[in-house]
């Protein structure tokens, strides 16, 4: 049996598949640039070990935001720990969504969720990415950086009148303080400015929301994908809750550069447990 993951920063989604049973679990985002080694492992015994058969899994394959350089060894020592029987490959986020995305085929993959980040994949690897820096040196497009640049206009007075108040209507209980606490001094500061982008997506009508997206995501392809020579060359798709909610704003977005777009999925959990199933055969 094979256990897939594709986690962001705010939720993680996981597939254990065969030939006759396909479980999916989502648990909170697991990320081990901003989760310590505790967090982590409170995650995958809380939320995800009794509600699969952790005995049958033989195969994982994690995919996640953050999973670079010496942090894949976390992730991969603690699912080895609950999981003996399992050959482990822990990668990128990125890496799993070009797989959703392209399967064996060329084009440009792209992540707007929390975080965002692109790559040109060859249809076996990624051949060439920017770094998405994170929210505050990059992430352009993303929700932590959508949600970001909403507090600073709203605490600015940048708002129109009638948004500023129906924003506070909304979260009436948030102060300068606490926006301070949480973004300078608690944990997941990201997912936290994240959580404001649905008040953009309920107010899309709205000239001010509509061009804070806009211009974010024109950010983002001028940052990550107009910067590569030929990027006119390939279809480019995305994945991740910011672009498939902010859908119809990230085509028009894309038309203003010439992009080819493709897919836009939501999570890339679906087309990551087709991708498996055809490319095992029989799962036993």
């Amino acid at each position: 049996m094979i256990l897939i993951a594709d986690s962001g920063s705010t939720k993680c989604h996981w597939a254990s598949i065969d030939n006759e049973n396909d479980i999916r679990v989502s648990t909170d985002g697991i990320n081990p640039f901003h989760c310590d080694r505790n967090t982590i492992e409170s995650i995958v015994d809380s939320q995800l070990v009794d509600r699969i058969p952790q005995h049958k899994i033989t195969e994982i394959h994690f995919f996640g935001a953050g999973c670079r350089d010496d942090k894949t060894t976390i992730i991969a020592d603690i699912l080895r720990h609950r999981f003996p029987q399992a050959t482990i490959e822990v990668t990128t986020d990125l890496k799993g969504a070009a797989i959703a995305l392209f399967g064996n085929n060329r084009g440009i993959a792209c992540i707007l969720g929390t975080g965002s980040v692109a790559c040109l994949y060859d249809g076996k690897e990624i051949v060439r990415s920017i770094d998405p820096l994170g929210y505050i040196l990059g992430d352009e497009g993303s929700g932590a950086v959508l949600g970001r640049k909403l507090l600073g206009d709203c605490f600015k007075n940048r708002l129109p009148q009638h948004l500023k108040e129906k924003f506070f209507e909304r979260y009436p209980t948030l102060t300068s303080s606490e926006l301070i606490e949480k973004v300078y001094r608690k944990p997941l500061p990201n997912r936290f400015l994240a959580s404001f982008a649905p008040f953009l997506s309920e107010n899309i009508a709205e000239s001010y929301a509509y061009n804070l997206v806009f211009d974010s995501f024109t950010e983002f392809f001028e940052r990550n994908i107009t910067c590569c020579e030929g990027y006119d060359e390939y279809e480019t798709s995305f994945c991740g809750s910011v672009a498939y909610h902010f859908s119809d704003v990230l085509e028009v977005a894309a038309a203003e550069f010439g992009i080819r777009l493709g897919q836009i999925v939501g999570s890339p959990i679906d087309n990551l447990a087709l991708y498996f199933k055809k490319i095992s055969g029989d799962l036993g």
